[in-house]
């Protein structure tokens, strides 16, 4: 009966641990097969363990360089999403104009509907511009999907502001730049940063969208696509680890700074 109770106490957290630790396992799986020496093509079965992999991590053709224009498309893409979004966001939740309510639901259309249906409305715009299919494309396709992400973020965050703080601000002769500067950018940056991980989490990994608008150029996603095809080499597996490894080190990191700050408040 002791024990009965003590679950029943404890089943939320137990639960939480348990979806936790099934979603981590496809990473833990990734992870222990980035040590494997595979006899064949394919790294589905473990064989012996070996570092070779992690040594020569660009020891595979076009690899390194995939991943390298990901990083690249990423990037750019989190900047333009990111700072279209942000001022998006602050105009949907601070000024009151004509067709807002259907502005709002275009933004969030992106979300709703397959990945598939964007991915192919965008190549048809393309070649219908005479835009050649390639890095340029792949960019602005992102941006285009990244978008509705980062001003839902934002938003969410702008209509929690309190707007009192802004006018105590210009009651103390402040500009609408520094107040701006000051007092609400610092109070949406959390918002904006979660939009703007968000984009890079959505833009590096995205295949559907860039499978459909990249023309010759690959992507790491592509190359991992057509690599399994073929054989799947072992530092693919390092990569994904690699990746993996510095997400949880981000978090981490964040979460110290934030109880830091907590602590020196109270």
């Amino acid at each position: 009966m002791a024990f009965v109770n003590w679950l029943k106490r404890r089943f939320v957290v137990i639960a939480g641990l348990i979806t936790l630790g099934y979603l981590l396992l496809p990473n833990v799986i990734v992870t222990v097969f980035s040590f494997n020496k595979p006899k064949g093509r394919f790294n589905y079965e473990w064989q012996e363990f070996s570092l070779d992999a992690w040594k020569d991590p660009c020891g595979v053709a076009d690899m390194c360089g995939s991943l390298s224009l990901s990083l690249q498309i990423a990037l750019w893409a989190t900047l333009g999403a990111t700072v279209l979004g942000a001022m998006i966001a602050f105009a949907l939740v601070r000024y009151r104009f004509r067709a807002r309510g259907a502005v709002s639901s275009l933004i969030f259309l992106p979300m709703a509907m397959p990945e598939v249906v964007m991915a192919a409305s965008l190549l048809t715009l393309f070649l219908n511009m005479g835009i050649q299919l390639g890095f340029w494309t792949i960019l602005i396709a992102h941006i285009m999907f990244c978008l509705s992400f980062v001003v839902t973020a934002v938003k969410a965050r702008v209509m929690s502001m309190d707007p009192r703080l802004e006018q105590a601000a210009q009651d103390l002769y402040a500009g609408p730049v520094q107040t701006f500067l000051r007092v609400t950018l610092p109070i949406a940056a959390p918002g904006i940063a979660a939009g703007a991980l968000l984009a890079f989490a959505l833009s590096f990994d995205d295949f559907i969208i860039t499978n459909f608008n990249a023309g010759s150029t690959v992507t790491f996603p592509m190359f991992v696509w057509g690599s399994a095809q073929r054989g799947t080499p072992v530092q693919i597996n390092v990569i994904g680890t690699a990746m993996f490894l510095i997400a949880v080190l981000l978090v981490v990191t964040s979460m110290v700074i934030s109880n830091r700050r907590k602590k020196r408040k109270v």
